[in-house]
């Protein structure tokens, strides 16, 4: 009976999800699912890609978190359109959320949508979104063995960022390594490597959005 009830919830999910790609489809719109744990740098990276995408694509966040409106504020307050669900004890988004948030947003007026998923590397990889891509961002504070611990999240995304460069120097995170166990469980995956506080390395991380931008259109 559980398991009934689970694929009942997951069916009724995909369902959703169909129907946010279809709309986002005709308004040609590419949505990208971002998932990274709590302080990895997901709010900064957005930040910082919307800086660099100005005047290039017109984008908004969905921001996604268990309780607050900081990262929304923070959004907003440089001019990003962004929306804010809060899940009250929820692990992930689901595409019913999404779907809410999407009669929310100016489509009309998007190119790209991020869901900054909520900061989870466990639940928010099983469900579909209606999303073209997924990203996962991994920062060095937190430790090379991360795709150790949380292998579907990095076998199944399109792209991996390492955030955080700048503080190589001072924790104990080997990039190459880490680069390797990533390549090595997902062969398709593209690895960018920045720092969303001085900017480092964002510009090729926009222009592979933009690449994927011009693929999504065709």
């Amino acid at each position: 009976m559980e398991i009934k009830v689970l694929k009942n919830i997951l069916d009724a999910n995909d369902q959703m999800a169909i129907q946010n790609r279809k709309l986002l489809a005709s308004k040609k719109i590419m949505m990208i699912n971002v998932w990274a744990s709590p302080g990895a740098g997901k709010t900064t990276t957005m930040l910082r890609t919307a800086e660099t995408l100005k005047g290039k694509a017109r984008m908004a966040v969905i921001e996604g978190d268990v309780a607050s409106s900081i990262d929304t504020v923070k959004l907003t307050q440089s001019g990003v359109t962004a929306i804010q669900i809060n899940t009250d004890g929820g692990c992930h988004l689901d595409a019913g959320m999404i779907n809410l948030a999407l009669q929310n947003l100016p489509l009309d007026e998007l190119d790209i949508i991020f869901i900054e998923n909520v900061g989870n590397l466990i639940c928010p990889g099983e469900f579909d979104l209606g999303e073209y891509k997924r990203i996962i961002i991994s920062s060095t504070p937190e430790g090379e063995d991360k795709p150790h611990k949380y292998p579907l999240m990095f076998t199944i995304a399109d792209a991996c960022i390492v955030n955080k460069i700048d503080l190589m120097p001072y924790v104990n995170f080997d990039i190459n390594s880490f680069m390797r166990t990533v390549s090595g469980m997902n062969g398709k995956i593209e690895i960018f490597k920045i720092s969303s506080i001085n900017g480092d390395g964002v510009d090729k991380w926009a222009d592979w959005v933009l690449k994927q931008l011009d693929s999504y259109r065709q």
